[in-house]
């Protein structure tokens, strides 16, 4: 058994074992990761040095940015390389490290998306002490704390899986290394880690949604005691973005870990995992800046000085 885990490499069978499809998924994600890298930036760098977004809202809209930037970069390059050089082996403390960023990033995006919930909640609800309540320094550590919590999250996560054998069959059934897949390829008795991976998963998935819900529900019940139908728009519009962004997210997270080990299907996990993995970070600034005709104007106001820099510099 101890010779059976000296595992050297791991193969990464990608989304699709046709070799005709290859050509056709490199050009479709690097475009997808482009779009994202982008896009994100944008949104990133817009909450940095733009005054009119300086404000709770953006800056972890920011943050969103910020670690959909790095989600995608955890996984979409690995991928796309070895549709390049025909090699889809990754090393063993590759997959490691991969394993372990991709799950800090996730579950730090969910105790992000549910502390954007409550940000929209005391803005809506609690307006005129909103300023105080959500204050510079208050969200600087939110966001410390949330990163802290998930990378504890992260390491549980991936110590639990690469303590396990690994046998002769190297082959993971997914397009990045993922907990499930791994599982897969185990020798030893996963039973723990799947206990381990249902109650992380749990928390991080299913208390979060519920506390999402809940701060919605006061949202809401907040909107409709406004008498203008102004108002109500105004207030609902803040909350759009985020409640479609939340709803594709968590729903595909649940779907992916929060079910019997009966109905697990890899083939269907890689689809859903492309959804939450490489979509929806893509998705995110689109919705954000089409939907916010604040950072649309930001957007501008910065083209604007740049334009104006460039155009004082050559004369």
């Amino acid at each position: 058994m101890i010779n059976s885990s000296l595992v050297s490499e791991f193969i990464i069978l990608g989304l699709s074992t046709r070799p005709e499809l290859e050509a056709t998924f490199f050009i479709v994600f690097l475009i997808i990761y482009t779009v994202a890298l982008i896009g994100n930036f944008i949104i990133f760098i817009l909450s940095i040095i733009d005054s009119g977004l300086n404000t709770p809202m953006y800056f972890f809209l920011g943050f969103l940015s910020f670690l959909d930037i790095c989600c995608t970069s955890a996984t979409l390059p690995k991928m796309l390389t070895g549709y390049v050089t025909k090699s889809k082996a990754i090393s063993y403390y590759g997959c490691v490290a991969q394993l372990f960023f991709f799950t800090w990033l996730m579950g730090t995006e969910l105790l992000l998306l549910t502390v954007m919930a409550y940000d929209r909640y005391i803005a809506i609800g609690n307006p005129l002490h909103y300023a105080n309540i959500m204050n510079r320094k208050v969200c600087i550590q939110v966001a410390i704390i949330i990163t802290i919590i998930g990378s504890l999250n992260s390491m549980t996560h991936t110590y639990c899986t690469f303590r396990l054998p690994y046998c002769d069959d190297n082959k993971i059934n997914h397009f990045f290394c993922e907990i499930m897949p791994l599982l897969k390829l185990a020798c030893g008795d996963t039973y723990i880690n799947e206990i381990v991976v249902f109650t992380a998963d749990f928390i991080l998935g299913i208390c979060c949604f519920c506390l999402t819900c809940i701060s919605y529900v006061f949202i809401i019940n907040t909107i409709l005691k406004i008498r203008s139908a102004a108002g109500k728009r105004k207030a609902f519009s803040t909350c759009a973005s985020h409640i479609i962004i939340v709803s594709m997210y968590y729903g595909a997270v649940i779907f992916t870990y929060i079910r019997p080990r009966s109905s697990l299907s890899l083939e269907k996990d890689k689809i859903v995992s492309a959804l939450y993995a490489v979509i929806t970070p893509t998705l995110n600034p689109i919705i954000y800046s089409l939907r916010n005709k604040e950072v649309k104007e930001a957007f501008k106001r910065t083209i604007k000085r740049l334009l104006q820099h460039k155009f004082t510099n050559r004369t």
